[in-house]
């Protein structure tokens, strides 16, 4: 073990991902900065691309598990701590989350844990004054950690206080809690394939599940898996592969898909020989979708347009994935439990709303609206579409029936419309397990 007062060596290995590491979590927790804009985009952490390959899975690795696992860190942190966390560097506090997320849940000897952290804090002007606090409470880790993260799992402590309290009073505390066990473990690759869904599994390791999708234990870049160049796949949770199926036969229809991009749902409409028309406002997204679909040899008509003020002659479908709290992600995006706050539900409810009276006035007589939102909150799903029904008199409901959804009857609410939870799909293998919470109806006009 390096004595705490040695001078930090940047070129240890192991160091620069830790040190990017420590940085994106900072941005994350302090500057509320999101996870996906610091990993890839033009806003990305500019020594990201000087990484080698092992060291940016390392780095992605130490960023998720640090974020899944906050509140069971902090727990077992304060537990540590005679005087609580450094209140005047956050360098310092950061250089002991990724220490103890080390020493806990990632196979890295505690020795390294240790001494990497303490070079991080080295490193940081402010945080140097508490190398020896670092070095000593990380040893107290890996000595009495374990104990202490099995206390506060018991807890739920994963999950911010407020969306514990709020899913506990919509979905019940023992359901809560199964979600939060689920939102702790990594979860695997799900993609949408166009055909021979049981040989793509075969390919990439992985099985197909009940609702269709492929699901795969492989991680790394997904372009260099394969499949990927040839257009035969793309990446899509499991759950949010299921509304744009809820049309049912679309061959030769015209459907809108507002919000439309990364493009996920657009390529399942294309696929499914509909002629689609994605709408989405910003132009970056809409770039990624058009390289999306061209990789995938799809076809669709692309309009930038903010999608509550575009109007367009009626369609024969509408697809509505509004934007939302995302709070059903969180497993794959571990950055939104701690970024969100219960104020961005009312902001996102009034804009879910209007694209909602919106796509009605798009759709023909007769035609089908679908609504998604990948959130739990039931403002951005069950009370939307009961609101949207009060106001419209115009819709119907058209419940969906467990047979559109492989016979999973777990899926589908007393109503009829579609909500998937984290904790569903189980699997002896909890990284092989869950989905996304979803919420999807599926709405008819008169």
């Amino acid at each position: 073990m390096p004595s705490p007062r040695l001078a930090p060596q940047i070129d240890a290995p192991g160091f620069a991902a830790r040190r990017i590491a420590a940085d994106i979590i900072d941005n994350v927790l302090v500057r509320r900065r999101a996870l996906d804009d610091q990993l890839e985009g033009p806003s990305a952490h500019p020594a990201v691309k000087g990484l080698s390959d092992r060291d940016r899975a390392l780095m992605r690795r130490l960023v998720a598990t640090v974020l899944r696992r906050l509140g069971t860190l902090r727990y077992v942190l304060s537990r540590l701590l005679d005087r609580g966390m450094p209140a005047d560097s956050q360098r310092a506090e950061t250089a002991l989350l990724l220490g103890a997320a080390q020493i806990l849940w990632m196979d890295v000897p505690d020795h390294a844990a240790v001494d990497l952290s303490v070079r991080l804090a080295q490193a940081d002007r402010r945080a140097a004054r508490y190398v020896g606090l670092v070095n000593a409470v990380l040893r107290r880790c890996a000595r009495e950690g374990q104990a202490l993260g099995e206390e506060a799992a018991k807890q739920a402590a994963d999950i911010p206080e407020w969306l514990f309290s709020r899913w506990s009073a919509h979905y019940g505390d023992a359901t809560t809690r199964d979600i939060a066990a689920a939102i702790r473990h990594e979860p695997a690759l799900d993609i949408t394939v166009k055909s021979d869904a049981a040989v793509w599994a075969e390919r990439l390791h992985g099985e197909v599940l009940p609702t269709g999708s492929v699901r795969t234990p492989l991680h790394g870049a997904v372009t260099m898996l394969p499949g990927f160049d040839d257009g035969q796949w793309w990446v899509q949770d499991a759950a949010a592969a299921l509304p744009a199926t809820l049309f049912g036969d679309l061959r030769g229809k015209s459907v809108a898909d507002l919000c439309a991009a990364p493009g996920g749902k657009t390529a399942q409409l294309a696929q499914a020989g509909a002629a689609v028309t994605a709408v989405d406002r910003s132009p970056a997204r809409i770039k990624r979708l058009k390289d999306n679909l061209a990789r995938l040899a799809l076809t669709a008509e692309i309009v930038v347009a903010d999608a509550t003020e575009w109007t367009h002659a009626p369609f024969d479908a509408v697809l509505v994935d509004a934007p939302c709290t995302a709070t059903g992600t969180i497993r794959r995006h571990p950055d939104i439990a701690w970024l969100k706050q219960a104020s961005d539900i009312n902001t996102l409810t009034g804009l879910q709303h209007r694209l909602l009276q919106r796509a009605v006035a798009m759709l023909k007589p007769g035609g089908t609206l679908v609504y998604c939102t990948c959130s739990l909150e039931p403002e951005e799903g069950e009370l939307a579409v009961q609101q949207l029904l009060e106001s419209e008199q115009a819709l119907r409901r058209a419940p969906i029936d467990a047979s559109e959804v492989a016979g999973r009857r777990e899926l589908i609410t007393v109503e009829g419309d579609l909500r998937t939870l984290p904790c569903q799909l189980p699997h002896a293998d909890p990284r092989m397990a869950g989905l996304d919470g979803f919420f999807a109806a599926r709405l008819v006009k008169a």
